[in-house]
């Protein structure tokens, strides 16, 4: 099992390559949460070692203030770091669907 970290940066949908996206823009989220991210990790059978919500990847420091986004988990996963944050992603997706379904439903 490998140890890494995961920033939000790195799955945030408006963010370039070269500012820290890692999976493609098709499974890219808009605006993750760190509590998205740790209940998608949890889910999967990710182990959370550590959470440092206010940290900011350094990639993101000359970026506009609307843009950034703060967030960090120190994760254990069976799948390497590319893997694990593309299943985060498809994870994340799928819990926001079932919860627009849900809203539709009560309105």
């Amino acid at each position: 099992m490998g140890k890494f970290v995961v920033w939000t940066s790195e799955i945030n949908a408006q963010l370039s390559r070269k500012y820290g996206r890692e999976v493609p823009k098709n499974l890219a989220i808009d605006n993750p949460k760190i509590d998205e991210i740790i209940n998608a990790a949890k889910s999967l059978g990710i182990v959370v070692i550590e959470v440092e919500r206010d940290k900011l990847n350094p990639r993101l420091a000359g970026l506009d203030e609307s843009l950034r986004s703060s967030g960090r988990l120190l994760v254990e996963s069976k799948h390497g770091k590319s893997k694990t944050l593309k299943l985060i992603s498809q994870k994340i997706r799928e819990s926001r669907k079932l919860k627009g379904k849900s809203r539709r439903k009560r309105k």
